[in-house]
């Protein structure tokens, strides 16, 4: 019998359907949104006869990219079979005779995510989306955990750790990657990149490669090589944008650039970098979370060695190699064919442009267990990431007749790495899967593998006096508190000493700003066994007109012993906590219910506030938009800042409700509410 090809009228993609089986409903139901590895289904509608087992035939090309190449696996030619293969493209009729004929499609698991055109005999042309699946066993970024898949992909809203390593700092932030247009603004930023711009053939197929893909995004998150999506600034002076503390989430960031022309936004730093990497991250199906390294290093030199330099009253010098009170960045789930077995799962990629990689300022991806195990030839950038978590600290002391001598210093780098809890605000420590414990013998191998000889042979002498920074619990900007650098002499012998104590603001990325208090104890003699507290009064009238955005105050205090001549340094960074909002949410919390936010913040300043704003947003409660409402009046020393504030949810389900308050005096105070939305 003669095969006859199906006469196609009309379709129907099965978008409702389809969308919600492939987890990609919250982009929306009106139109074919899938993943990869995993079948969808659509129904054709003949206009003359009907489709018969055997005899009817329907062939198949999916195309993705301006220059479709089966060379390159971005064109895929196929016919019917008689059931689906999960392992390549296929397509299946699971209907029985008739004009209707339903057919289930499968991409392959290792297809190039991206804009697809799918050819359907001679008549029908339909146009889907594809996206990594880590719900697919097949796809490079399967993760078999639906509670992790949960967090690291389907959750639109999270926290990322700021503060200090002492007093980590919770900062929400709504990733939003499910709201209207930033999934389309995601595809954008891959064809800006300029690998597509030089042979967007070679690029659609790097697409089916997650490791290719987070290295683009490394790139085109920042804007130093490219038309990427931020502009980085770290230098105060925020004109012409919005300073990084504005934003509260990723949806707005993306929106500018994609209105501006791909424009950079300004400005970005480090969180805002990482945090919008994780936004189009789990865009586009691959699970992202974002990583706080307290006291990061930044080597410019490759030597695992960071310098610094201080006068002779413990006040730091200018240096290229920094240690930043934190930095972060982003860690995508993938397997690494590429590398030996056994460095697969997180791999660590950085957007934030610090040094260029290939020519280009990008960093990453490299496995966070390449960082462990000292792996420093494995792809990609292992030495840059390897210092940021354990380089050493040595620090030089430059006189006035210019001479250069090595003090003691405590200083270490590398501590309590930090992450979101799966399913809870809480704080993740994950420092054990960059790091082995300290002094451990599988600590010293890696250190062995990485050359990291300065580690090894570095012996912290006892030089008979300690010296240490203590402060309270409980600092608030606004307030006068102590602080005390405490001195303790283990030796046997009468020490004559003097003690320099001082402050500053601090910069996050540890560039310092204006003084904020400074003592100069020139005689202090401490008995065998014996120890003094200094305290360090910090007064808001003083450090009110200093502080940076960042409210750290960098603490330091240098030891001359007179005795013998050592000099010992002591260095802490402190974070002044902003208040609470407050936020109740009145009414019952429904989906396409108005509801309405009451929050207040008390002023802890001894001034007036005035030009106070407070703002909301949150995935699927305010319709992908800021809402802000402006006081009327000036808010006084102790009064509460009170509004309310109407939105309307969307989506029913746990979500975040990020809200934001700014003053002239108090700016880009950040808090949250938790908020389950019924049906």
């Amino acid at each position: 019998m003669a095969r006859t090809c199906l006469d196609i009228a009309r379709w129907d993609l099965e978008s409702e359907f389809n969308n919600t089986d492939h987890r990609t409903d919250l982009n929306g139901i009106d139109r074919l949104i899938v993943r990869r590895g995993q079948p969808f289904s659509i129904s054709l509608y003949l206009r003359s006869g009907n489709y018969q087992p055997g005899v009817s035939t329907l062939d198949f090309v999916a195309e993705t990219g301006p220059q479709p190449s089966e060379q390159y696996g971005t064109r895929a030619s196929f016919g019917l079979s008689a059931s689906i293969d999960t392992s390549r493209w296929s397509a299946a009729v699971t209907s029985p005779p008739g004009d209707m004929v339903a057919l289930s499609i499968c991409s392959a698991p290792d297809a190039p995510i991206g804009r697809y055109t799918l050819t359907l005999g001679h008549s029908a042309r339909i146009e889907f989306i594809l996206l990594f699946n880590p719900w697919c066993p097949g796809d490079a970024v399967y993760m078999d955990n639906e509670e992790s898949l949960a967090e690291y992909v389907l959750a639109q809203d999270g926290i990322v750790f700021r503060g200090t390593y002492k007093h980590p700092v919770p900062t929400p932030w709504n990733f939003g990657q499910f709201e209207s247009e930033i999934l389309d603004i995601c595809l954008r930023i891959l064809d800006m990149n300029p690998k597509y711009l030089k042979n967007p053939g070679k690029d659609c197929s790097g697409r089916r490669n997650p490791i290719y893909v987070s290295r683009v995004l490394s790139a085109m998150v920042n804007c130093n090589d490219d038309n990427g999506v931020l502009l980085g600034k770290w230098t105060g002076g925020y004109e012409g944008g919005m300073s990084p503390m504005f934003w509260r989430g990723s949806v707005e960031i993306l929106r500018n650039w994609d209105t501006q022309a791909c424009q950079p936004v300004r400005y970005g730093q480090c969180w805002v970098f990482a945090a919008v990497a994780c936004s189009i991250s789990r865009a586009l199906g691959i699970p992202c979370r974002v990583v706080t390294n307290y006291l990061s290093a930044h080597d410019t030199n490759s030597n695992l060695v960071i310098e610094r330099y201080v006068n002779e009253n413990g006040e730091p010098l200018q240096s290229r190699d920094m240690i930043w009170n934190y930095h972060c960045w982003v860690e995508n789930w993938m397997t690494r064919p590429d590398l030996k077995p056994d460095f697969n799962g997180w791999q660590a990629f950085d957007p934030t442009p610090q040094e260029k990689s290939e020519g280009v300022y990008c960093c990453g991806p490299i496995p966070v267990r390449a960082i462990k195990e000292g792996e420093l030839t494995f792809k990609y950038d292992a030495p840059f990431v390897f210092a940021e978590v354990n380089a050493d600290v040595i620090t030089f002391m430059k006189k006035k007749d210019g001479s250069i001598s090595k003090i003691f210093s405590t200083a270490a780098v590398g501590q309590k790495i930090s992450t979101k809890s799966v399913g809870s605000d809480a704080r993740e420590d994950i420092t054990h899967l960059y790091k082995y414990p300290e002094g451990s013998d599988e600590e010293r191998e890696a250190f062995k593998k990485a050359d990291h000889q300065n580690k090894l042979l570095q012996q912290q002498q006892n030089q008979g006096l300690d010296l240490t920074i203590k402060v309270a619990s409980d600092m608030r900007k606004g307030c006068d508190f102590d602080v005390f650098a405490v001195v303790t002499n283990n030796s046997q012998s009468v020490r004559k000493c003097r003690l320099l104590f001082g402050s500053c603001a601090l910069y996050y990325n540890g560039s310092m700003g204006g003084n904020c208090g400074f003592k100069d104890l020139l005689n202090v003699e401490l008995s065998p066994g014996a120890g003094e507290k200094v305290p360090l009064r910090l007064n808001y009238s003083k450090y009110g007109g200093q502080l940076t955005e960042d409210n750290l105050i960098r603490l330091a205090a240098l030891l001359l012993d007179r005795t013998t001549g050592d000099r010992m340094l002591a260095v802490r960074n402190i974070v002044l906590d902003n208040p609470e909002i407050k936020v109740k949410i009145l009414g019952e919390p429904k989906e396409n219910r108005k509801l309405a936010a009451e929050i207040t913040l008390q002023n802890p300043l001894p001034e007036t506030l005035e030009n106070c704003c407070f703002s909301i947003e949150g995935a699927n409660l305010t319709g992908g938009r800021i809402i802000s409402e402006r006081l009327g009046s000036p808010v006084g020393p102790g009064e509460d800042a009170k509004v309310k504030i109407y939105f309307t949810p969307t989506h029913s389900g746990l979500r975040k409700l990020v809200v934001d308050f700014d003053s002239n005096k108090l700016c880009h105070v950040k808090g949250y509410r938790n908020v389950i939305i019924g049906k």
